[in-house]
């Protein structure tokens, strides 16, 4: 029997941070609702998920911890998990911490960077970032503007008249250099920009950072645009060769090749989750449905991290509408593999499903092969574990359903 503690998973959630450096996929922040309120994960904890074992692991953090929030926008640059903006209790943030993810003696300390130059971008959350020549890249996102900070990068939403505060969506570019701490908002040269938007996703592809989808009002978008991050242009509306995907929000886009993007999942213009996968070519300004199981099982406001042989690694998020039925936050990781994996990986992952068959041949392997096998022996015991508890999760939810209606 499986030890229960062996194959633990990070808690259920939507709304969280998710990067990948080096071997590992690293999970913080966000919310789970219990009992129609909405609870935020711990501030103080960081889940790591081994992408060659399968098995994750909880990590206690110290230092200047931010506060538990969702909406927050994660990125890494040189082994630092960058935390972002977000709403909490107490409305949006415009803070930015950092953590160094490849500490030496397993401890994670957060640090809030207060000494820097500029000015950063007022309060906001379901914002999107491109990284870039050791800069944040920060767009868009919802939030809150004072009156005398009103522009045309802002489409009001509400407003308090007695507090001169008023909320909406963004269309800005806010840059803040790793290297130098220094927030600046640079001179946009030319092109037309998106329109204000949140809950979009923004991916990197050579010096331009492309963005599809989002929100503004009530109205759901699947336009593609890309900002030269060197020149400061933007490209206008992509024009698409053939059928595209479907308007959304709370999507992800996840750079594949030099060439290709991968657009997974969201919420559709009327407010159905979404579980289709669709690869953009760039060259050809083509969007593919892309064939993939499973493909009844949606998400949205999720993460996808790109993994070792371009997998693309999507955890968490919900599987309902989050603004009607806010129950359905997920805990599994999807993985989508979208190019072929090499023949060591191929090899690899068909001794570890049938390692009881191959017993007796796998301790004459030598030492650094077998430490790969042994890993790969232990992912997929895991992942069947795992699998095998969803299903079982599921058959009670149905049972419960059925119970109900009757």
């Amino acid at each position: 029997m499986a030890d229960p503690q062996l194959f633990c998973v990070a808690e259920e959630r939507s709304g969280h941070c998710a990067v990948v450096d080096g071997n590992f996929l690293y999970v913080w922040g966000g919310y789970v609702s219990i009992e129609d309120n909405e609870v935020y994960l711990p501030n103080d904890e960081i889940w790591t998920y081994d992408i060659d074992s399968g098995l994750w692991r909880m990590h206690l953090m110290e230092g200047e911890l931010p506060t538990s929030m969702s909406g927050s926008c994660g990125a890494c640059i040189n082994g630092k998990l960058y935390v972002f903006g977000g709403y909490d209790d107490k409305g949006y943030s415009n803070r930015l911490y950092f953590v160094n993810l490849r500490t030496r003696d397993g401890t994670y300390v957060w640090e809030k960077i207060s000494n820097f130059e500029g000015r950063p971008p007022t309060p906001r959350d379901k914002l999107s970032c491109w990284v870039y020549k050791d800069r944040l890249i920060y767009f868009g996102g919802y939030g809150c503007r004072r009156h005398n900070e009103l522009q045309d990068c802002f489409d009001v939403h509400d407003a308090s008249w007695e507090e001169q505060i008023f909320w909406g969506w963004h269309n800005d570019v806010h840059v803040f250099d790793t290297k130098t701490q220094t927030w600046f908002q640079p001179a946009i040269k030319g092109g037309v920009p998106p329109q204000p938007r949140a809950a979009h996703m923004c991916a990197v592809l050579g010096n331009k950072g492309y963005i599809f989808g989002g929100r503004v009002l009530q109205t759901r978008m699947n336009d593609l645009h890309y900002l030269n991050l060197d020149t400061w242009i933007w490209s206008g509306r992509i024009p698409i060769n053939g059928e595209s995907p479907k308007h959304r929000s709370w999507h992800t886009l996840t750079p594949i090749a030099d060439d290709k993007l991968f657009l997974f999942g969201g919420l559709s213009a009327d407010n159905i989750p979404l579980s289709d996968g669709w690869i953009h070519n760039i060259i050809t300004n083509c969007w593919k449905q892309l064939i993939h199981l499973p493909n009844t099982r949606p998400r949205l406001w999720h993460t996808a991290c790109l993994g070792k042989e371009n997998e693309v690694m999507v955890f968490g998020g919900s599987k309902d509408d989050l603004l009607s039925l806010d129950t359905g936050h997920c805990n599994d990781l999807l993985i989508f593999q979208t190019q072929p994996y090499s023949l060591l990986r191929s090899c690899l992952d068909c001794i570890g499903k049938n390692a009881i068959i191959l017993k007796s041949q796998i301790s004459l392997l030598p030492p650094k092969l077998l430490q790969q096998v042994l890993k790969k022996i232990t992912f997929w015991t895991a992942a069947n574990h795992r699998e095998e508890q969803r299903v079982q999760k599921e058959e009670r939810e149905n049972k419960c359903q059925w119970s109900s209606s009757d």
